[in-house]
Parts: C-alpha cells; structure tokens; sequence
C-alpha cells in the first residue's frame, strides 16, 4: 500500500492494524472495566460498613447502655471486639446529643462526633458519606439505634480508611492492567501469525500484483474467440466472459449467468458431470436452445483437489462456415477437373486432326466447339448475372456432359448479383449438393436427366433441382436432413445437412418432393436483394 512516497507491505499493514485494533479495544475496556471495578469495591465496602453499623444498632447492649445512659465501658470492650474482627477503622456510638459513647481512642469518649454528617442520622436517616475525622478521611456508615419502643435513642457509626478502599481499588486496577498486557502481547503475537498466513495464502504478492493479475486475466478472457464459463464446487457459475455472453444473447438466454445455478441457468453444460467424475471432454457437440456448438469441458485442480470446472465453446455455425468453404473448393475443384479433363480431350482431338493434316474437318470440329461454348455460355448468363454463380454452373454441364447426364437450366428472368456475397457463397452450397446428390441419384438410369431451375421475383429466390432418379427410400425421409444419414454409405450423409445449414442462415426452410423410381425434387426459396438496390 502506498503512504505517500513510501510503500508498506500487506503483512505490515496487517501487523499495524491488528495491534492498534488490539491495544485500543483492550485500553477502552481496561479503562471502562477499572472505573466499574472501582465503584463496585467502594460500593461493596459501603454496604459492608451499613451492614456491622444496623447490626450494631440492633444489639440489647447498646440500646440498653444509650437507654439508661449506663456504663460505656461494656459498649467500648463489645464495639473494639467488633471492629478487629471486621478490619474497620472505628466503631462509633453516639447519644441523641452527637456525644461519642464508644470510639478506639478512649480519651475522646464523651467527646462529640467530628466530620458534621452525623446530623441526618441523628434525625433516624440511615446512609454512607466520606468525610475527615480524628482518625483521617474515611468512609462513613450511619444508622439509627430505637429502643424497644420504637423511640430512637442514639446513632452507630462504622468507618472504613479511605487508603484501605483506594488499596482494594488500586490491586483490582493493577491486575486488569496486567490482563490488558498479556492482552496487546497476544495480539501483537496473533497479528503477526495472521499477517504471515495471509502472506502465505496469497504466495507473497501485494495486493497491487494481485490486481494486476486480475485485470490480465480479465483481459485475456475477454479478448479470447471461445465462450468461457466456469463454476464451482456448488455448481454456480462464478466466470463468464464476454464471448460466452453473446452466445447465450445469441440462444436467447438470460444476461448475467454469473452467481446462478449452471444446472439451471445452462442445463446442458455437463459441467456437474465433470465435477462429480473428474475426466475431461473434449470436442463435444451441442446446443443451446437449438445454437450448435462445440465444448470442451474440462475440471480445474488444486493441490489434487477439484475445485471447479471449465467449458469452453464456439459457435458451431461459425466452424460449419469454415467446413462449408472447404465443401466449396472441393466442388469447385471437381467442376475444374471435369472442365480440365474435357479440354483435355479437345486438344487431343485437335492434335491427332493435326497429325492426318484432316484440316477441313478441323475447322468444322473447332466451329462446332465454339458454337456448343457460346450457346453454353449464352444461356447461363441469361439465367444468372453473378458470374461466380454462372461459372459454377458452366463447371457443373461440363462435369454432366462427362458423365453423360442431360442438365438443363431455366429461369423466369436473369437472376441479378446478390447485394450480400454471403448469399452467393450459401447458393453455391446448396445448388453444389443438390446438384451433386442429383448426378448420383440418377447414375444407374439409363436416361439420365437433372434440371435446375432459378426464378426471381423482385423480392426472393426460387431454387429447384430436379432429378429423375429412384427417388428417396421411406425410412430415411423424416432424418434425410441430419448429419449422416445417407444409403451411400459410412462417410457419407453430410451435404444435406450443410444445405440445411445453409438455408437456415439464409433464413428459410427447404422442402422436397420424391416417388420411387420417379425421382426427386428439392425447393429453396429465400429473400433476395438486389446489389444495384
């Protein structure tokens, strides 16, 4: 902690605190506790000193000796007796006059009482004062004396030292004092304990580095691309980074996971599983409220014991994008293999032509290809505008005259450039599957026939591919669309479901028509904006 220029350690700090906390706790209630000491010791000896005086006034003795104005001789022997044995300064009878009857110097018997506060007790009042007399400062008890007929004959006097009372007060003050110093010295030892086991727990960092620490590893969860949540032993979510948070905004979630139950703010986290068996997942699929995703979860552990968990996880939607541009290059590449392939076997025509020097049939077999190219070419652009789109579709008649399939395109009007490329690249996708499941479907036939039909109306995009192969088979219609399912075999199933992905992202369904061995025709349609617009 910085004090001005200087810096002071967290475990001195600790020290300082701790010690000034103990040594003024403990010099308020030694304080406090020493004047109630104090007044309960004087209070004590004032009762005491009432108590031998109202006995003294009630002995037959006495009555008798004030009553008869006897001998006080007797009341001298049985007062002294008296007072020796409770340690009181003096023992005083006195008549109705204020005249000393008995008292431990013999030579002032007769004498009137000094001090002056015997006056109330002569008038049948019974209380304590401090006053100064022939033996010093005392403290005074005086109380009545009645004979039997309830007539008040005299008054008794019981005096305490004052120096006995601030003796009794002053050794009940030294041992709190004492108390209050073994007090601050356990303090001071328990202050440095504490201030060292704290040093330890946090591994001597100062509190400045432990918000350095902090703030860097805020930063680095905020600046990563995964969604990070943590929880707990009590399975409560005690980290969520901003990633995380836009997912869950993104599944329609609640803000502000952080101190709510995972098994009810995130059902599907399997982080209690993780808790509970200790063994780490990794690149498992799921999803929050319908948003794919891909987790791994792992536990987090501290001197071998699980102290929480980890999930961390990405859109899946993001990935698939990814896996869709790689499905792209790869029908991209097959249109440019087949295109290469029947290049290829033009130029062999036309050097083997060279070689017979048949020149007339040459020229013939050139226009023919030229024409053929043109009208290829002519009637894609009056079908699309994007010339991404129309190379693509010019790559796939290449790779259907190859394979000897009769593909046909047809249009209402010329399909313009897209405002979104996003979109041409999703169409690419889903003209790239359906186009490819279609050359498959009707590959065993021996007329083979798939046309692609785009209309547009202004406002949306219609697309269909038809084929006239064998149709779907039953038990696959209702799951056609998920991942694997497919009668092609293991490793296969997967263009469906990323056409679906793509027509979700483009924000609508896609619908089918099959018959046995009469074929299939898949329909997309999707809003459709206009670059120019």
């Amino acid at each position: 902690m910085n004090f001005g220029k200087k810096y002071i350690s967290l475990q001195t700090v600790i020290i300082i605190f701790v010690v000034t906390v103990v040594i003024a706790a403990l010099t308020a209630t030694g304080i406090l506790l020493a004047n109630a000491t104090a007044d309960n010791i004087e209070k004590h000896q004032a009762e005491k000193a009432m108590g031998i005086a109202q006995t003294v006034s009630a002995v037959p003795l006495i009555k008798k000796s004030l009553e008869e104005n006897g001998d006080p001789k007797e009341m001298q022997a049985f007062t002294r007796k008296i007072r020796q044995d409770t340690n009181m300064l003096f023992i005083v009878v006195m008549d109705m006059e204020g005249k000393r009857k008995t008292h431990p110097n013999s030579e002032l018997i007769g004498k009137p009482f000094v001090g002056g506060d015997e006056i109330h007790a002569l008038k049948g009042k019974r209380y304590t004062s401090i006053a100064e007399g022939t033996l010093g400062p005392s403290l005074r008890a005086f109380h009545p004396v009645y004979n039997d007929e309830g007539k008040q004959i005299g008054a008794v006097s019981v005096g305490i030292s004052l120096k006995n009372v601030k003796e009794a007060v002053n050794k009940s003050r030294n041992i709190i004092y004492a108390g209050m110093g073994v007090g601050i010295l356990l303090g001071v030892i328990g202050a440095v304990f504490l201030a060292r086991r704290i040093n330890r727990i946090l591994f001597g960092l100062e509190p400045y580095k432990i918000a350095n620490l902090l703030e860097e590893r805020n930063a680095m969860l905020e600046s990563v691309r995964e969604g990070i949540i943590a929880v707990n032993p009590e399975h409560t979510i005690v980290v969520a980074n901003a990633e995380a948070l836009r997912i869950f905004q993104k599944a329609g979630l609640p803000p502000d996971p952080v101190g709510k139950k995972v098994d009810e703010y995130l059902p599907v986290s399997r982080l209690i599983r993780i808790l509970q068996s200790a063994k780490p997942e990794y690149d498992q699929e799921s999803d929050i409220n319908g948003l794919p995703i891909l987790v791994n979860r792992v536990p987090v552990k501290v001197n071998g014991q699980i102290v929480g968990a980890i999930s961390t996880f990405r859109d899946k939607s993001e990935m698939k994008a990814l896996a869709e541009q790689l499905t792209g290059v790869r029908t991209y590449a097959d249109a440019l293999r087949a295109q290469t392939h029947e290049f290829m076997n033009i130029l062999h025509v036309i050097t083997g032509m060279v070689h017979i020097k048949e020149y007339d049939g040459l020229e013939k077999y050139l226009r023919k290809q030229t024409r053929l190219y043109q009208s290829e070419t002519g009637s894609v652009s009056n079908i699309v505008k994007d010339p991404v789109i129309a190379g693509f579709l010019l790559s796939k008649r290449s790779y259907a005259r190859e394979n000897l399939v009769k593909l046909t395109f047809s249009s209402n009007i010329p399909l313009p450039v897209s405002a979104d490329p996003n979109t041409t690249h999703h169409m690419i996708t889903i003209l790239g599957n359906l186009i490819e499941n279609a050359f498959d479907a009707v590959k065993e036939n021996t007329e083979k026939h798939v046309s692609v039909t785009i209309d547009y109306d202004g406002l949306a995009c219609t697309m269909t591919v038809k084929d006239n192969g064998k149709g779907i088979h039953q038990e696959i219609r209702d799951n056609i669309f998920q991942k694997a399912k497919s009668t092609k075999g293991p490793y296969n199933g997967f263009g469906l479901s990323n056409v679906r992905q793509s027509v979700r992202a483009l924000g609508e369904t896609i619908t089918f028509e099959t018959e046995e061995k009469a074929g299939t025709s898949f329909t997309v349609k999707f809003p459709y904006r206009e670059k120019d617009e």
